[in-house]
């Protein structure tokens, strides 16, 4: 099996890279979809959230308002890391537990562990490779603005949020750039997958 990390700023396609790599063959664990789950209506996590930011954070229907808590948390350092303090702890045990499942069985996975926080959280020495997904701040920013309907400061604030390119080149294994279009990153992402299949050859024999 051979464990990888793929990480990127939001905006940087590193979602559209995931799904590529889950359709040639890769086990995809989304630590983001997992996110979204540990605060579903009836979660312990979104009782949390609620104690800790009030019932101006939920919808109508009782689940959780996430660009409105968005809007709250990245444009505060502190009450952000409240809300870090909730979440990544239950995403941390529910991708353990996942991670024990793909264990007991194809001992040939190529996993791809899809953690948009590798950096931020210092978790690249878990993963045998760590790909990054890398796009400038004014890709990020446009693709924020044009394709997400966020306003230009919540975008800046987003993007301020997390670690910056840099930060993230410096734990890289593998870079895939994206301020391209999509048939240049099919490209990249097809080699990538190529070479994740000779590590995980090499890794593989005795």
């Amino acid at each position: 099996m051979l464990v990888v990390g793929l990480t990127g700023g939001i905006g940087s396609g590193k979602s559209e890279v995931s799904r590529r790599l889950a359709a040639l063959g890769a086990v995809v664990v989304d630590a983001d979809k997992i996110a979204r789950e540990v605060v579903e209506v009836g979660t312990p996590g979104l009782a949390d959230v609620v104690e800790t930011f009030g019932d101006g954070v939920l919808q109508a229907d009782g689940s959780l308002d996430r660009e409105g808590l968005g809007r709250i948390v990245f444009a505060d350092a502190d009450k952000l890391a409240r809300l870090n303090a909730i979440v990544h702890p239950r995403v941390g045990e529910r991708i353990a537990a996942i991670m024990a499942e793909v264990e007991s069985g194809d001992a040939d996975s190529i996993v791809v562990y899809d953690v948009p926080l590798l950096v931020e959280n210092g978790l690249q020495d878990r993963y045998e490779v760590v790909v990054v997904v890398a796009a400038q701040p004014e890709t990020q920013l446009r693709r924020l603005v044009d394709q997400r309907g966020m306003s230009e400061a919540d975008a800046r604030a987003r993007i301020s949020a997390q670690a910056s390119l840099e930060a993230k080149l410096a734990v890289a294994d593998i870079v895939i750039s994206n301020d391209g279009d999509l048939e240049a990153l099919n490209t990249q992402v097809e080699q990538v997958w190529r070479d994740l299949t000779e590590r995980a050859g090499r890794t593989m024999t005795p």
